[in-house]
């Protein structure tokens, strides 16, 4: 559940920010979270589902001064879901899925917005 994972060059990236309800924390729908997140992994995790890999972050409130043009513009607490695919067609038929759309929805329960870019790699690197 926890191990890293490798992001094949030529993937799409699926990011999806969460905005939570006034007074609802992430310990609220951790395990709406939970289950969603692992539907996704052992429904599609196939070459037929395209899934290859996924993260979930919480914003932490630091902005960087040095990455942006405007550091002291401050954001909503929001959820991250990063996921991986092998193409946006394989996503798209994945979240139409009933199996998928019954896991969002109880998570969507507990958020005022939630919003879905998708994203072409054009580099990825690491250090030699």
């Amino acid at each position: 559940m926890f191990h890293p994972i490798e992001i094949p060059f030529g993937c799409v990236l699926l990011f999806n920010v969460v905005k939570l309800k006034d007074g609802v924390e992430v310990s609220d729908v951790e395990m709406q979270l939970g289950e969603m997140c692992n539907t996704v992994k052992n429904t599609y995790g196939d070459e037929a589902g395209g899934f290859i890999g996924g993260q979930v972050f919480k914003y932490s409130g630091f902005v960087s001064n040095e990455g942006s043009f405007d550091s002291k513009k401050m954001t909503e607490d929001h959820i991250v879901i990063a996921t991986y695919w092998k193409s946006f067609e394989q996503h798209e038929k994945s979240h139409a899925d009933k199996v998928f759309k019954e896991k969002f929805d109880a998570l969507a329960k507990y958020c005022d917005e939630t919003y879905e870019l998708g994203y072409e790699m054009l580099w990825q690197g690491v250090p030699e």
